[in-house]
């Protein structure tokens, strides 16, 4: 069997890094993750982070598009509160059911 605590923390890891998104570590993070784990769980949770970022960053793009015709800035509001709060419930997903992984809602699954 898998360490609890290891798969709790390394999953909590890869949806936290969304937090620094400013950054380009904030993807090396899951995909680092990803590479290393053996746990499925714990792949299963890094890819899933991963594609919430790509969305992230293909919906910030389009936004950022719209925001120059001023229908935009609501989008990015919504987005910016999006990235704030959904982070924060799939790391409480995986403290309190390690044993499956969050499945963020209304994103593209790319990996």
């Amino acid at each position: 069997m898998y360490d609890t605590d290891k798969r709790k923390l390394l999953s909590a890891l890869c949806h936290g890094s969304i937090f620094f998104s400013a950054t380009l570590v904030s993807i090396g993070i899951p995909i680092a993750i990803l590479l290393v784990s053996e746990d499925p769980v714990v792949k299963d949770n890094a890819k899933e982070a991963l594609n919430f970022h790509i969305n992230l960053w293909i919906y910030g793009a389009i936004f950022g598009v719209l925001t120059l015709i001023l229908i935009g800035w609501l989008f990015l509001g919504i987005l910016g509160i999006v990235n704030l709060i959904v982070p924060i419930l799939a790391i409480l997903h995986v403290f309190g059911n390690p044993d499956q992984p969050y499945r963020y809602p209304f994103i593209f699954r790319i990996l």
